[in-house]
């Protein structure tokens, strides 16, 4: 197995060019773990930790623009106020260790369908910008991204640089589903934006389908009934919860029944909507 570790971002483009087979690794809290156990033996590892500027995060033209390289633990500390989905979603990766080592491009990078980072990302609108060394930059927007399990829009010789997001216009909630209460892979999550100017909700699937997955008729069917100047409709909110629902396509593994999956992205999506609808509403009536 090769090893390459550039310094700069330009030499990490050439080594991913020069060999497109090169697995990056950053953290390796996913990475390392396969290949421990003999799940993957890659003919290359590309060590990102040497390349500042993935380590970094900035205001740019009104839009958050965080590396691929910033950990968890710089998103629930200092991102928490303008991005507060993808921070609540951080705080319930692994332990302590793993929050200070693991990132967002690590967890967009893996493309795992139980990756927490993924329903935030959706639900807000996040675009993923990849670069290659011949072909430039590429701006992805998250629900184009995840193309298969474990599969994503990535070419071979392109790395990810950062993911860009709006500041949240409104509330934002996750919710996941595990085994027990800490330190686990998600049965199931989802998570909730709400987009007051523009009158709509985004959402976030995950662990419940091949990949992270938005739930479009759901977020049409509240463009169309939701009213935003008075309570939450209950059957409204029964309705979202119910086309939340139908919109997973969820397995049965040791984890957790598609049925329970199902069941459990309907209840999900209704709690994070009243918290969300609940906290716009006590904003606008103070």
């Amino acid at each position: 197995m090769e090893f390459f570790r550039p310094t700069t971002w330009d030499e990490a483009l050439a080594a991913k060019a020069d060999q497109p087979e090169a697995v990056p690794i950053q953290g390796g809290t996913d990475v390392m773990v396969e290949i421990n156990f003999d799940v993957r033996r890659p003919v290359a590892l590309l060590d990102l930790t040497r390349v500042p500027e993935l380590r970094t995060w900035s205001l740019e033209d009104g839009r958050y623009r965080v590396g691929a390289a910033v950990p968890y633990t710089t998103i629930i500390e200092e991102l928490g106020g303008p991005l507060p989905g993808l921070a609540q979603a951080s705080r319930t990766v692994g332990s302590p260790q793993i929050r200070n080592r693991g990132s967002v491009g690590g967890n967009l990078g893996a493309a795992s369908p139980a990756g927490d980072s993924h329903p935030p990302l959706l639900a807000a609108g996040a675009v993923i910008e990849v670069e290659s060394r011949d072909r430039g930059v590429r701006m992805i927007p998250a629900h184009e991204f995840y193309l298969g399990v474990k599969r994503s829009a990535l070419e071979p010789d392109e790395l990810i640089r950062a993911v860009h997001l709006e500041p949240a216009a409104g509330p934002q909630y996750f919710s996941k589903v595990g085994t027990r209460n800490a330190m686990v892979i998600a049965v199931c999550s989802f998570a909730v934006a709400l987009h007051p100017g523009e009158g709509r909700v985004g959402t976030g699937l995950g662990s419940a389908a091949p990949t992270p997955r938005r739930a479009f008729a759901a977020e049409e069917f509240l463009r169309r009934e939701l009213d935003w100047s008075a309570r939450l409709d209950p059957a409204v909110l029964a309705r979202f919860g119910e086309l939340c629902a139908q919109a997973a396509a969820p397995i049965d593994d040791v984890r957790g029944t598609a049925d329970y999956r199902r069941h459990a992205i309907g209840v999900m999506a209704r709690r994070t909507l009243t918290w969300a609808w609940n906290d716009y509403r006590g904003k606008r009536a103070a």
